[in-house]
């Protein structure tokens, strides 16, 4: 594995954490480079709420089924889009530039040491409007995801699930 991809199969999704804060400087840091992010024609559509009230997140890991280690984890972001603002209002661009967006805070937590994890919003509609109703988020807002973020207190091996049964070259026959 080359030095410059290293942090690419590092990254693994942590669901333990040790309780300490993350900084404020950290937590800017994510939130910079989800918006560093590609978007379909610089439309930026992402939105995020950054949840470091332990209350918040307990009550959002009650509503999600997977979640229930976002409690415990110091800090949670969600990701949301705003189809208003999204490349021709349309939700699969919105989709594509917060997934973007979601990818890059993931590997910028890596990064600065941090453990994260990725639990889905989005398709589920119960779980979409459970959110919606928690933060009163207007219609034109979809969330997407949240990732628990915190540092980590269980250690996992980099690793790559390729497969090369999943590629093929120039066409699909």
């Amino acid at each position: 594995m080359s030095k410059e991809l290293e942090l690419i199969f590092k990254r693994r999704s942590i669901r333990k954490y040790t309780g300490e804060k993350v900084s404020a400087e950290m937590v800017e840091n994510l939130l910079k480079a989800a918006m560093a992010a590609p978007s379909a024609c610089a439309k930026d559509p992402f939105r995020f709420i950054v949840m470091d009230d332990p209350a918040v997140r307990a009550t959002i890991a009650e509503l999600l089924p997977n979640g229930p280690f976002l409690k415990d984890a110091p800090l949670g972001i969600m990701v949301l889009g705003d189809l208003d603002a999204a490349h021709m209002n349309n939700e699969s661009y919105l989709l594509q530039d917060c997934s973007a967006a979601v990818e890059n805070i993931l590997l910028a937590a890596e990064a600065q040491g941090l453990g994260a994890c990725l639990l889905g919003v989005h398709p589920r509609q119960e779980r979409i409007v459970k959110i919606r109703e928690y933060f009163k988020l207007p219609e034109h807002i979809l969330p997407i995801s949240i990732i628990a973020v915190g540092h980590p207190a269980e250690h996992k091996e980099p690793r790559s699930r390729f497969n090369p049964d999943y590629v093929k070259y120039n066409t699909w026959e």
